[in-house]
């Protein structure tokens, strides 16, 4: 829970020109939320978001984003190594 987020701006294609990586604090109102599930994909998981109302919005860089709480609950009923399968 509370994961510290890494920023690296090469992997975001709206950073801004000469951002430099950071890292930045844990807690609710961080980027990604309350909790981080990796996915096989390096730099893509499933996690939280501190604005609720952006669900169901274009507005990722590719993970799936969830409400902290939604999130939170995912995260007590899998176990690190659960498969995930996207379809289209």
């Amino acid at each position: 829970y509370n994961p510290k987020f890494h920023f690296n701006p090469a992997l975001f294609w709206d950073a801004k020109k000469g951002q430099q990586k950071e890292m930045l604090p844990p807690g609710p109102n961080g980027p990604v939320g309350v909790v981080w599930m990796d996915l096989s994909k390096d730099h893509y998981g499933i996690h939280g978001t501190p604005n609720p109302e952006t669900i169901g919005r274009a507005e990722s860089h590719g993970c799936i984003r969830l409400t902290n709480w939604d999130a939170a609950r995912l995260s007590m009923m899998i176990k690190p190594g659960t498969k995930a399968i996207f379809q289209a």
